[in-house]
């Protein structure tokens, strides 16, 4: 695998021009960031050799070079996870793959299903901490390049980041929630039960994505930050049938503000 990774890396340095500071993943529906990156460069995971491909409705399936907040990104249009049937070494492949182009930062976005009572849908999260129900991405072979076997997790989520665009939301005039993402396999919604259970082990929302990301970005020492759009409930009194087209909507109407946060968040870097 270590061998796959630096030959990706080799192959996209050849072929884009381009050194990144920054790290962006772009979950369900919120594809729409993009827009704002002044774009140099546009490369299809397809082209990418080893390179996993997305094939989630909302992920389309690229690399986006270009300036984002006055820095140079490469954003993710478009994740994987361990429901399509990849490993959790593919799942974090791409991770790899941008440490090794050069990055420092890692901004995650992702839409969830909010659990807390206090969310409601279209809310914003700052994740502060998370609870890992996936299998962990850092089990097998140790590669001593990506940092230590043992990664304390006292603090996978950027501190500083997190103090930071909380600053920016209340400027702009956005609220923002602030609590704990729970990532479970998925490709199922939750039942009432579940929903219940992931509120008393201490969740504020629940989804598909991110944990194994931040995970191996914390072990190869990134400053992570992530924002979780609430685009379903599972409050009692509150639950609905859900759909990933309903998801992908509301995330979309959302971004707007996550969009604001994360550029301005960005330029402070």
């Amino acid at each position: 695998m270590l061998q796959k990774i630096k030959e990706t890396t080799s192959f996209i340095e050849k072929t884009i021009p381009f050194r990144p500071e920054v790290g962006i993943i772009l979950g369900t529906g919120l594809g729409g960031l993009v827009n704002e990156i002044t774009i140099h460069y546009e490369l299809n995971y397809e082209k990418i050799p080893d390179f996993p491909v997305s094939t989630v409705d909302g992920h389309h399936g690229k690399l986006i070079f270009g300036i984002l907040g006055g820095k140079k990104v490469v954003a993710m249009q478009g994740r994987f996870h361990f429901y399509e049937g990849y490993k959790m070494d593919d799942v974090i492949f791409p991770v790899r793959v941008l440490k090794l182009l050069g990055i420092k930062y890692l901004f995650i976005s992702n839409a969830s299903g909010g659990v807390n009572p206090d969310f409601e849908i279209g809310d914003l999260m700052i994740i502060n901490d998370h609870i890992n129900l996936l299998p962990n991405p850092l089990i097998g072979k140790h590669h001593p390049e990506f940092g230590v076997r043992f990664p304390d997790m006292e603090e996978v989520y950027s501190r500083e980041l997190i103090k930071k665009a909380k600053i920016i939301a209340k400027q702009k005039g956005i609220m923002v929630r602030e609590g704990v993402y729970t990532a479970t396999t998925g490709p199922t919604f939750e039942t009432p039960a579940e929903y219940k259970y992931f509120r008393i082990i201490g969740s504020d929302t629940v989804g598909m994505s991110t944990v194994p990301e931040a995970i191996a970005a914390h072990q190869m020492e990134l400053s992570c930050f992530a924002i979780s759009i609430i685009t379903d409930l599972g409050v009692p009194g509150k639950i609905e049938t859900i759909t990933h087209e309903a998801v992908q909507e509301v995330a979309s109407k959302a971004e707007e503000k996550m969009t604001i946060i994360m550029q301005e968040l960005i330029s402070l870097l």
